[in-house]
């Protein structure tokens, strides 16, 4: 592991302990710094500021394991990840989300689960008949709903579990799927 990767470990593993007992928006770098034994100096060498930092680790712990190996048979597991991730830190991403830096986590979210439901609703469409700009709706649709859940758990204490709260999701994308393929079907069937 590289000197720069284990000092900003180093840091979010700061913020994160003081996150446990104070709310993001009130924590301060000198506090970071502190916190973990380094000085300013060396957080301003690997960070800009806290929200940067809090942007790597939601990035590094939350998106980038999501989008590992990601496929339309994986997704469900990835998700049910990412839960996991967030339940079992839970005091951290309810603190994130309830913080003004939530927008930026939540964009991250949004933009990653628009482009997989992209992907999904062209690999659907067999024949290309659903324009640019539906794919874009439909998809911007559905990350919405999914992620708006996601956040909606995570400010209400994440009180279901990350294997229902998988499940439901999983449910209702999947019925999406099977009502499009029969909708697709039906249209074939009464254009012979």
């Amino acid at each position: 592991m590289s000197e720069s990767l284990i000092t900003k470990k180093a840091l979010s593993s700061g913020l994160k302990n003081l996150m446990k007992h104070t709310g993001f928006d009130k924590i301060t770098i000198a506090g970071i710094t502190k916190q973990c034994g380094l000085n300013r100096q060396t957080f301003y060498y690997h960070f800009q500021d806290k929200y940067e930092l809090l942007n790597w680790i939601c990035y590094n712990e939350v998106i980038l394991p999501l989008s590992e190996n990601l496929t339309f048979d994986t997704w469900g597991d990835r998700i049910l990840t990412m839960l996991t991730t967030m339940k079992n830190e839970s005091y951290f991403y309810i603190n994130t989300l309830k913080s003004s830096g939530a927008n930026e986590f939540e964009q991250y979210l949004l933009s990653f689960a628009k482009g997989f439901f992209a992907e999904i609703i062209e690999k659907l469409d067999l024949n290309h008949s659903v324009s640019k700009e539906n794919v874009d709706f439909i998809a911007q649709f559905y990350s919405f709903g999914v992620v708006g859940v996601i956040v909606s758990w995570a400010k209400t204490e994440m009180t279901a579990t990350p294997e229902s709260l998988t499940e439901k999701v999983k449910a209702l994308v999947n019925d999406s799927k099977m009502f499009a393929v029969k909708r697709y079907l039906d249209g074939i069937s009464t254009s012979t």
